[in-house]
């Protein structure tokens, strides 16, 4: 998986959490993505750095330094919407 989509990955999953804080699946995943990128691409640190209206940003640190990525704010909230309007997973 390239940095980049592990990194979205990791995202959507951080906004999962975030909403979901029960949610013992989503918090399964998201260790499921900071292990690839622990060990696929050497991060150290990640973070969500900053939010604006139409972007999200994401702060990584790897032996090379440290850096940012950002994602568009509603694609990477989707996954979150999608979870909520699913009665199977609100009962």
């Amino acid at each position: 998986m390239k940095l980049r989509d592990a990194l979205y990955n990791w995202l959507q999953m951080a906004i999962v959490v975030e909403g979901r804080p029960h949610d013992r699946s989503a918090h399964d995943t998201l260790q499921f993505f900071e292990e690839i990128l622990r060990e696929d691409h050497h991060v150290e640190r990640v973070e969500i750095a900053d939010r604006s209206e139409d972007l999200i940003d994401v702060r990584y640190v790897t032996p090379a330094g440290e850096q940012t990525v950002s994602f568009d704010r509603q694609n990477a909230e989707q996954l979150l919407k999608d979870i909520e309007s699913n009665p199977k997973y609100n009962q």
